[in-house]
């Protein structure tokens, strides 16, 4: 019978089933060999009987002639069989340590993914793939390489390594990897050789080994994992394969939670300007409450912004609204909330600040969305403001009502001011101000380079 494979080569199930049919054959062609021989071997036997023996010594001496000439036809086929058995048995062997790698890369795909589903955020699914880094190459240094957000740079996300040394790739770039560039698993026994990737070449502790997975999500090639050995080590092809896996699943596992942060931030916020819209800000400010009852609720507007749009386009009214909401954002406190309420209008709310603090942001606010304008190139459009303290007892909607009336008060006495209400509804009129400089909520002087900063977004 021919080789089925040659050794070491992979045994696939269409070998199998030429193993089966060769063997189903070789049984057919024994059975009519057998049956055609067996009559040669009667006829011989007869044939010598009558030539050496006579009388009643005929029959042991037929049994001797028959036996002598049996025994080379017998032990062939003997022997012939242990060899087709030792074949079967090692085909049989083949497909057995396959079916067993399959299902061990199975065990490994389940529980990966198992662990991979259960994790709720990046740094979590970063965990589970170090966990995973120990578990497949515990004896070599490997790292995870992921591209930032603008797809320009890589980033380590994720590293294992038994001296606690990374691989330190210095590929830059998923452009700049061959890897990531090709799409394809790249193996290198040797980085000084001709054809080694660039990027192993040169490190302190002399050449090395190297396998690099490519990662993608959403189909596009974003990273890699990149693992290091000794010089000529080869990477058994289980690593190979559990590490492709690895790539598979947690390239797509993070995409997904990029895709639902992304679809989360835009459920969130307002596309123009990229602050809270209405009704996260709702929500937002009912879990402050509970947690801080002395809030302080403001409603802005932007003055006669119907005609700044008349006058001037709707992309202007747009860059304005824009340079606000950042103005805001620069004045105010990471902890502090701001939205756009609805077209010009804007809702905020300052948690743990006195009434009268506040009044300083906000006018140190429209001194500072003055500076900006100047510098951003666009027309002078002013801001008034409503604001008002509230109260344990009123619900959101009661507290918005108490500062839109403060704000129409604003509008009525002359607009580009802030008004403050006290819980009765009446206008508190502002202390006396000193000659210095005014400065934003954390009591930083404003100046033009303030505006500067503030002003980037308009250019964006």
């Amino acid at each position: 019978m021919e080789e089925l494979a040659p050794a070491g080569a992979e045994v696939t199930e269409d070998d199998w089933s030429t193993a089966r049919s060769r063997a189903r054959r070789s049984g057919y062609l024994g059975a009519v060999a057998g049956v055609l021989l067996g009559g040669l071997l009667v006829l011989l036997t007869v044939f010598l009987t009558t030539l050496t023996a006579s009388g009643s010594a005929r029959y042991p001496m037929s049994f001797v002639w028959f036996a002598v000439l049996a025994a080379p036809l017998a032990t062939a086929l003997v022997v012939r069989g242990f060899k087709q058995q030792e074949k079967s048995d090692g085909v049989i062997a083949a497909l057995a340590g396959q079916f067993e790698t399959q299902a061990r890369g199975q065990r490994f795909e389940s529980r990966l993914a198992n662990a991979l589903d259960m994790a709720e955020g990046e740094p979590e699914v970063v965990q589970v793939i170090e966990r995973s880094f120990s578990a497949i190459v515990p004896d070599a240094p490997v790292e995870l390489l992921l591209a930032d957000n603008s797809h320009a740079h890589l980033l380590r996300m994720a590293s294992a390594s038994p001296t606690g040394a990374p691989p330190n790739c210095c590929v830059d770039s998923p452009d700049h990897c061959p890897a990531a560039r090709r799409a394809q698993v790249q193996r290198f026994s040797d980085s000084e050789e001709l054809d080694a990737c660039p990027k192993l070449r040169g490190r302190p502790e002399g050449a090395v080994s190297a396998m690099c997975v490519p990662v993608s999500i959403m189909g596009r090639s974003v990273g890699v994992i990149h693992v290091t050995g000794e010089q000529h080590t080869a990477f058994s092809e289980n690593t190979v394969q559990d590490l492709e896996t690895l790539a598979k699943l947690s390239g797509a596992r993070i995409g997904l939670l990029r895709v639902m942060a992304e679809t989360q931030l835009q459920a969130t916020t307002d596309s123009l300007t990229g602050l809270l819209n209405r009704r996260s800000f709702e929500h937002r400010v009912a879990a402050l409450r509970r947690e801080e009852p002395s809030v302080v609720i403001a409603m802005a507007d932007l003055d006669h912004f119907k005609l700044l749009n008349d006058s001037y386009g709707h992309e202007t009214g747009d860059r304005a609204l824009r340079l606000f909401a950042q103005v805001l954002r620069e004045s105010l406190r990471t902890q502090d909330l701001v939205c756009r309420h609805g077209g010009e209008e804007f809702a905020i709310a300052i948690p743990d600040c006195g009434i009268e603090k506040a009044r300083e942001i906000f006018d140190a606010s429209r001194v500072r969305l003055e500076a900006a304008m100047t510098v951003a190139g666009l027309p002078k459009f002013t801001v008034s403001f409503g604001v008002v303290k509230a109260d344990p007892k009123d619900d959101l909607p009661t507290t918005i009502s108490r500062a839109d009336a403060a704000l129409f008060q604003a509008k009525r006495d002359g607009r580009d001011r802030v008004v403050v209400h006290d819980d009765l509804g009446n206008g508190r009129p502002a202390p006396a101000r000193s000659s210095e400089s005014p400065t934003n909520g954390n009591g930083r002087v404003l100046n033009q380079r303030d505006a500067l900063e503030v002003s980037d977004v308009v250019n964006s």
